[in-house]
């Protein structure tokens, strides 16, 4: 069962990569207004059927695929290296600096992070680049916290010891000492958190703080066949079932990782 979920979550993956990579591909289709295609089913022409415009859902998709991913991974990267940064300083200089930022950390997670994310991205305005700072002003929480703890464990340890009495620097003994026996944890924190990302990218631009059209999003196309949710259903379901196995494959592979991770732990 596990490495059948796993060969799902590959799958699925990698098939999600290569569609988002060819998406330029399918621009000039996802845009392309048809009056006469509004709402029809699925077809041989279009699998998914067809928007309120007449735009094929597949292609629109397809499109969509390359925000969520692109949202996603821009956001992990900019809230992993917030996130390690923040958690390195509080451990090496401690007292009030590592004080402070645990107070921080406190208040950023006494709100429901996709809260402050609809709160940010509604002050700075809809777009993507908003989209990317709200998100990672939220995001860089769970990398604080296992960067701030793991530091803790690991500065006190000899080797660090050693290296800092033979004078390395501090930038250089956080990047070679202290963050590659962090970087185990960090990937896990940053497979879920991709995740995460994908499923407020979609959440905020079904509240159209987000991808604004004619640019799809998944968010956005759930949004607008919610509105004909009875009479063209495929304008939910399709968009729906692309978000759930995106989403359904990023955590398992999260899953695995840690699962992985722990065994190296123990040794097994």
């Amino acid at each position: 069962m596990r490495r059948l979920s796993i060969r799902y979550a590959g799958s699925v993956l990698v098939f999600w990569l290569v569609m988002s990579a060819a998406a330029p591909l399918f621009q000039q289709r996802a845009i392309g207004v048809d009056l006469d295609r509004i709402l029809e089913p699925p077809s041989m022409a279009a699998a998914c059927g067809y928007d309120d415009l007449g735009r094929p859902l597949d292609a629109r998709i397809l499109v969509g695929a390359r925000s969520a991913l692109a949202v996603a991974a821009l956001v992990v990267a900019v809230s992993a290296l917030i996130g390690v940064t923040v958690g390195f300083v509080s451990a090496w200089f401690g007292g009030l600096v590592d004080l402070f930022t645990v107070r921080l950390i406190d208040v950023f997670l006494a709100f429901p992070g996709i809260l402050l994310a609809i709160a940010l991205a509604g002050v700075l305005g809809p777009g993507l680049g908003n989209l990317v700072i709200a998100l990672s002003a939220v995001g860089w929480v769970g990398f604080a916290r296992i960067a701030r703890a793991q530091a803790l464990a690991i500065l006190n340890r000899d080797h660090v010891m050693v290296a800092r009495a033979l004078g390395v620097g501090t930038p250089m003994l956080l990047v070679r000492h202290v963050l590659p026996l962090t970087a185990g944890l960090l990937i896990v924190e940053a497979t879920f958190a991709f995740a995460s990302v994908i499923v407020a990218e979609a959440g905020l631009s079904f509240l159209g703080l987000g991808v604004q059209p004619p640019q799809p999003s998944w968010g956005s196309l759930i949004r607008d066949g919610v509105r004909y949710l009875l009479v063209a259903p495929h304008h939910v379901i399709a968009p729906s079932l692309a978000l759930m196995t995106l989403v359904v494959a990023v955590n398992l592979l999260g899953d695995w990782l840690a699962d992985r991770w722990q065994d190296i732990r123990i040794g097994r």
